[in-house]
């Protein structure tokens, strides 16, 4: 059987026993307790990312670092899943989220007078006021799922802002759909809280633009 026939089929529900580990035959455990920050209360939305780097591993390694940050999941070119942090700890993915009535076009005059001194600390302080849906999902109340995917070219003089991530793989967008899937369904996530990351902070635009659920 093949990566997508089995994605497609499964081979059995998807079960999240009390330490939050997924439960699944398509997912690999790779815990990573340096990038767990804090007790998850409670799950709103799913975040998709880029790690920027090359496979899998290197980003497992990179999170045996104290500081380092991570998500929840991995998917590695070929499609494999690994779950690489506890679905009841938060992990920090995402950073300071943008005001969402921007993006769906329903700012108030209060906020968009707010919104005229480009200020992100403050535009954050201001959104996390509120609850999803009126602000996007957080780091204390989302998922993340990297996909490996590196941001070309490659080269530390070169701007993030200027580089390109290279496009998602048809394994990694088989294993995205059928994970979102299975994630939203279980946890009752509605499919209208999943974004990228560039959709809900300032990051590369690029970044997962080529990711598909």
């Amino acid at each position: 059987m093949g990566l997508r026939q089995a994605y497609i089929i499964g081979t059995k529900m998807l079960i999240i026993d009390r330490n939050g580990i997924a439960i699944h035959s398509l997912i690999k455990r790779a815990i990573a307790p340096t990038i767990e920050r804090g007790e998850m209360k409670e799950i709103h939305g799913i975040i998709v990312h880029q790690t920027g780097g090359s496979t899998a591993q290197s980003s497992i390694d990179s999170y045996k670092n104290p500081s380092a940050n991570g998500a929840h999941f991995l998917i590695e070119k070929d499609g494999t899943i690994y779950q690489t942090a506890s679905l009841y700890k938060q992990t920090w993915h995402i950073g300071k989220i943008k005001a969402r009535c921007l993006l769906e076009k329903r700012c108030t005059p209060v906020e968009l007078k707010s919104l005229q001194r480009f200020n992100p600390t403050q535009e954050n302080k201001r959104e996390m006021l509120k609850k999803v849906p009126a602000r996007f999902p957080a780091n204390q109340d989302s998922i993340g799922i990297e996909l490996v995917g590196e941001a070309l070219p490659r080269g530390g003089n070169i701007p993030d802002e200027k580089k390109t991530y290279q496009a998602v793989t048809s394994e990694q967008n088989n294993a995205l759909q059928w994970l979102i899937a299975e994630l939203t369904l279980t946890l009752r996530i509605s499919m209208s809280e999943v974004f990228r990351h560039p959709e809900v902070s300032r990051k590369n635009p690029t970044e997962a633009i080529s990711a598909k659920w």
